[in-house]
């Protein structure tokens, strides 16, 4: 709409007014009346199947940090679905019958979608067990996360306690995981674009994301990840198409970190995290 709107800005007098009062208008709306809007924005576009429209909706409701009411978390699951993101469709889902219980609005339905979550995962693994018998990479792999042995982690790196342990593995799992727009081009001296570290504060997980551009300017980001509360075991994926592997968010399925095209690593940086928050939520 944004882009019609400029077009027609082209003919039109006194366009960067009206534009500024437009984009004005849309930006004074108080938060809890923006999310109310945003989901009845939300509710209509998956309505009609405009899948496109409704993820742009939701995506600008996760940006938000105010409280969002718990269908949210069912439209989610659904747009996930429909966008062939079974891991992050089935979290969101999950998270809606938790919220929701058997009293919710959507709870016969979320159920519903669940299991053709599981039918079209399951028809996803059959395809990517075919693909690999012919010799083409499989679209994806995901996999549980595991354990690792915490007492030999504790003797490699000398640390005072399993929580510091795994930490430090998990940083030095992610330094070698960088990711690049080229695989087949790795230079000591040139990092890869993509890079994250993980520190630890009280009862949360500082996960810094730190981006390099063309120019070698570095811009950095940071998330907090409380441990309380949330699914100890990390789901991960790989897609050749990307030439990328995801690490997934345990609070709502979304993709939390981009790593290479790496499988053994990203399925060893899951363990690694689900293990630390698993350790954590233990006090240790």
């Amino acid at each position: 709409m944004l882009r019609k709107f400029r077009v027609a800005c082209k003919f039109m007098g006194g366009c960067l007014f009206s534009f500024a009062l437009f984009v004005g208008d849309v930006s004074a709306l108080e938060p809890e009346h923006e999310v109310r809007r945003l989901m009845l924005a939300t509710e209509a576009a998956v309505t009609s199947e405009n899948w496109g429209d409704a993820s742009e909706y939701l995506n600008r409701l996760q940006q938000m940090e105010s409280d969002k009411p718990t269908d949210y978390l069912y439209f989610r699951g659904r747009v996930m679905l429909e966008s062939g993101h079974y891991n992050e469709a089935r979290s969101a889902l999950e998270q809606y019958v938790t919220k929701a219980g058997s009293e919710g609005e959507h709870y016969t339905r979320t159920l519903e979608l669940i299991t053709r979550v599981e039918k079209s995962r399951q028809n996803e693994t059959l395809r990517s067990g075919e693909a690999g018998a012919t010799g083409a990479e499989p679209i994806a792999v995901i996999e549980p996360a595991g354990e690792a042995p915490l007492g030999k982690l504790r003797e490699l790196y000398l640390a005072d306690s399993d929580a510091q342990a795994l930490v430090i593995h998990l940083n030095a799992l992610l330094d070698g995981v960088g990711w690049r727009p080229d695989e087949r081009i790795k230079r000591l001296d040139r990092p890869a674009n993509l890079t994250y570290r993980v520190n630890r504060m009280n009862d949360s997980l500082n996960i810094q994301e730190s981006r390099r551009d063309g120019d070698d300017r570095i811009s950095r980001s940071t998330e907090s990840l409380g441990v309380f509360g949330i699914n100890p075991s990390i789901n991960w994926s790989c897609e050749p198409a990307a030439a990328a592997c995801w690490i997934y968010d345990p609070r709502d399925g979304s993709r939390l970190m981009q790593l290479a095209q790496e499988h053994g690593v990203a399925a060893e940086v899951a363990r690694t995290l689900g293990q630390l928050i698993r350790t954590m939520q233990n006090r240790d």
